[in-house]
């Protein structure tokens, strides 16, 4: 099966389209504000190499970030769509947003839309049973993300992310 990847920058007529089931990232070129964007948009597998896809996503769309950061949004991008294959329908599709503000701020948003679910949204997380082998990723994204949030339906569902890194904070941060 192939996928379906687009990269883009933040100006019209910058979209980059490859079929050979590999994510690639465009360079950042955008400039709005001062801030630098690169998105990456991929096609995942629906069945269970869908974790495995997404995590390459991101560490392609996010190559040469902190370690720390690249971890928590490859096992963020993972639980993602983990639950979007368990619950979801197809098409599932990942968008990877990395902006770097001219603060030297880096945010990294993800987000992770399927064909959509008979089941509503949790209010939060459910704590999963202490013996479950899963139901826990929600809980992972809340603990690792700065924001994040969970739309469904039976039309589509849309599972979306924040992660915010300051330029001060990589000093501070372990390897």
């Amino acid at each position: 099966m192939s996928h379906r990847t687009s990269t883009s920058r933040d100006h019209p007529g910058s979209v980059l389209e490859r079929d050979t089931g590999r994510p690639v990232a465009a360079p950042s070129g955008g400039n709005i504000d001062g801030d630098v964007t690169t998105t990456l948009i991929t096609d995942l597998p629906y069945g269970p190499r869908a974790a495995a896809v997404a995590r390459d996503a991101v560490a392609v769309a996010l190559h040469g970030t902190e370690p720390y950061l690249l971890d928590n949004a490859r096992l963020i991008g993972s639980e993602l769509a983990t639950n979007a294959f368990a619950s979801g329908s197809p098409p599932l599709v990942m968008c990877v947003d990395r902006r770097f503000s001219p603060t030297g701020g880096l945010e990294v948003e993800i987000t992770i839309t399927d064909g959509g679910c008979s089941r509503s949204a949790p209010a939060s997380p459910p704590a999963p049973q202490e013996e479950a082998e899963s139901g826990r990723g929600l809980v992972i994204v809340e603990a690792l993300a700065d924001a994040w949030s969970l739309t469904t339906g039976a039309h589509g569902t849309r599972a979306w992310c924040r992660l915010a890194h300051s330029a001060l904070h990589s000093a501070a941060e372990p390897d």
